[in-house]
C-alpha cells in the first residue's frame, strides 16, 4: 500500500466492502469517523488537518484500548466480544509500523542514550523524550524504560 495514511485506509474499507469483512469495514469506518474528528477539532484550533504521525499515535490509543477491553472481556468471561476485540486490533496494526524486538529496541535505546549524551537517570526523561519523539507506535516503552534504567543507573 502506497500514499498516505488516509488512503491506505480508505483503499482496505473498500477491500473490506468488497470481501464483505463487516469487522474489518467496521473498524476502519471507525478509525477514518476519529480521523474527522481530530481533523475538525485541529480546524475549530487553527491547525490544519492530522497529519500520518499523529494518526498512528491514535491508531495506538486504539490498540491499547481494544487490549485492556480484551482484559475486562475475558475476565467477565464474554471470549465471543474479546475474540471481535482481537480482529479489530488485528486490522488496526495493518497500518502501524512493525513493532521493535528486544534486540532492535536494545540498539535504538543505546543510540538514544548516546545521541542525548545521558550519563545518569537525571537523562532518562531526555531519553524517552527521542525515543517516543521517533518510534512512537514500534517500541514498547515499558521495556525500553527498564533498558534506559539499567543502562544509566
Amino acid at each position: 500500500m502506497a500514499g498516505t495514511l488516509r488512503d491506505q485506509l480508505r483503499e482496505r474499507l473498500r477491500e473490506a466492502n468488497q470481501k464483505g469483512d463487516a469487522c474489518a469495514a467496521a473498524t476502519v469506518r471507525l478509525i477514518l469517523t476519529a480521523i474527522r474528528d481530530r481533523d475538525r477539532s485541529a480546524a475549530e484550533h487553527g491547525r490544519g488537518a492530522v497529519d500520518d504521525d499523529e494518526i498512528r499515535a491514535m491508531l495506538a490509543e486504539m490498540v491499547a484500548q481494544r487490549r485492556q477491553e480484551i482484559a475486562r472481556c475475558e475476565s467477565c468471561g464474554q471470549l465471543v466480544m474479546a475474540e471481535r476485540e482481537g480482529r479489530e486490533i488485528g486490522v488496526i496494526e495493518e497500518f502501524m509500523p512493525r513493532p521493535l524486538d528486544a534486540a532492535e529496541t536494545a540498539e535504538v535505546v543505546d543510540a538514544a542514550i548516546s545521541e542525548t549524551a545521558a550519563h545518569d537517570l537525571r537523562d532518562a526523561g531526555r531519553v524517552v523524550a527521542k525515543l517516543k519523539q521517533r518510534y512512537r507506535g514500534q517500541l514498547d516503552f515499558q521495556q525500553a524504560k527498564r533498558m534506559i534504567t539499567e543502562r544509566l543507573h
